[in-house]
């Protein structure tokens, strides 16, 4: 599948990209080369290729579920600008 740089200017323009127009043609070389990639990769038969989750058949190592830790809140609020009823009170940055 070739693209063509009308093409190019709509999908650009779809995705809210500013492109050079002296750029355009290569772009569109660039898209062509990677969709006939694409439908070279649907040409092959994976019928027989079982789908995986991960590449690697590998279980997740495990650790105990301990704290690790030690609570420091009241050292950390101490340091804070600002704060009220243990909660820490920055600027409005929506309106």
């Amino acid at each position: 599948m070739s693209l063509s740089s009308a093409e190019v200017d709509k999908i650009a323009h779809l995705a809210r990209i500013a492109l050079n127009q002296a750029d355009v043609p290569k772009y569109a070389e660039n898209l062509s080369n990677i969709l006939h990639l694409v439908e070279q990769m649907n040409l092959i038969d994976t019928s027989n290729i079982l789908p995986m989750a991960h590449p690697m058949d590998m279980a997740a190592r495990m650790r105990p579920d301990a704290v690790t830790e030690t609570d420091q809140r009241a050292l950390f609020q101490s340091i804070a600008p600002q704060v009220d009823v243990g909660l820490y009170l920055v600027p409005k940055v929506i309106e």
